[in-house]
């Protein structure tokens, strides 16, 4: 019979408490506490499906312990738009922008990576854009209009900053 714990989370600066089976992984806990837009893929931290910042670090939540991330704050996909103008990272916006969206299924995990690269001012060589989203897998896009995405919102966030 499995043995159950009771971990609380800080998710989008919000405190979640709930009873979990030991061991459970961070993006199963993430998801039963009502973030679904992080999704599994591979399970394995090769796809970036289930990209999250983990005390601003970007990680695969499939590969964390929830019990890791105790007292850590975590952003998902929901949370990286938070106290951007119309609660949109100016990622978020540009993915739209471009027709960077297609199947949706990556789509979460390539926002926050997305979004951290640009909160970080990233390079806006397709190289270095390249580079930051590697650990992102797309079936669909070929990359080139997730990559002009992050050009425009490096563009955007420079204007404004």
């Amino acid at each position: 019979m499995p043995e159950y714990e009771e971990i609380t989370l800080t998710i989008n600066k919000q405190s979640r408490s709930a009873s979990f089976e030991k061991g459970v992984r961070l993006l199963d806990a993430i998801r039963r506490l009502g973030y679904v837009g992080t999704k599994e893929g591979c399970g394995e931290g090769e796809c970036g499906a289930c990209s999250i910042l983990l005390d601003g670090r970007l990680v695969n939540s499939c590969l964390i312990y929830a019990k890791q991330a105790i007292g850590k704050s975590i952003v998902t996909v929901e949370g990286v738009g938070e106290g951007w103008q119309g609660g949109y990272h100016p990622f978020q916006r540009a993915m739209v922008q471009t027709g960077g969206v297609q199947c949706g299924f990556c789509t979460p995990g390539i926002i926050v990576s997305g979004c951290h690269y640009v909160d970080q001012h990233g390079s806006s060589d397709d190289r270095s854009i390249q580079e930051a989203l590697s650990g992102n897998l797309c079936r669909c896009t070929g990359y080139a209009k997730i990559i002009e995405a992050v050009k425009l919102a490096l563009n955007d966030a420079r204007k404004k900053g």
